[in-house]
C-alpha cells in the first residue's frame, strides 16, 4: 500500500511517497503553490498514477506543541484534502523536519541554492518516513 507524505511550504509542497510494503519513503516531486485547483489536480494526478491509498500532511507544531498560521493553513489544507478524496488523511507532527534536512544538506556541502531547490521534497520524505516507522511500530 502506497503512502503520499506532503510537507507544506508558503511558496512549495514537497511531496514523497513510501515503497508498496510501507517501509522506505522516496521523495517524489515539489509542487509550486499555486491556485488551489491546479495544486489538487496535480496531487490527483500522482494518487491515481501511483495509486495512493493513505496521504500524511506534515503538521509544523510550534516547539511547545502549540499551533501556529503555519499549523493551522496545514489543517486548512488538509480538511480540503479530505473533502476531495476518497482516501484516509492524517496529520503528522513534524516539528524540525525541514531543519534537519538543511542541517543534512549544509553538513554534506550542498550549495544553498541546491538547498533551495531541494529541501521540500527531502522534508516530506522524512515526514513521510517518521510516519512509516512509527506504523511499523504499532504492528
Amino acid at each position: 500500500m502506497k503512502i503520499l507524505g506532503i510537507d507544506m511550504g508558503s511558496k512549495r509542497i514537497g511531496v514523497a511517497i513510501s515503497d508498496a510494503l510501507g517501509i522506505t519513503a522516496q521523495g517524489l516531486s515539489i509542487l509550486e503553490r499555486q491556485k488551489d485547483e491546479d495544486l489538487f489536480e496535480e496531487l490527483r494526478k500522482i494518487v491515481s498514477k501511483e495509486a495512493v491509498k493513505e496521504i500524511v500532511v506534515g503538521l509544523p507544531l510550534n516547539m511547545n506543541g502549540s499551533y501556529g498560521p503555519q499549523a493551522k493553513d496545514a489543517i486548512s489544507f488538509t480538511d480540503t484534502l479530505k473533502q476531495r478524496f476518497d482516501i484516509p488523511i492524517k496529520l503528522w507532527d513534524e516539528r524540525m523536519s525541514t531543519m534537519q534536512v538543511e542541517r543534512i544538506m549544509i553538513d554534506a556541502g550542498t550549495s544553498r541554492s541546491k538547498r533551495k531547490k531541494k529541501i521540500d521534497k527531502l522534508a516530506a520524505q522524512v515526514i513521510l518516513q517518521s510516519y512509516l516507522n512509527a506504523q511499523a511500530g504499532n504492528r
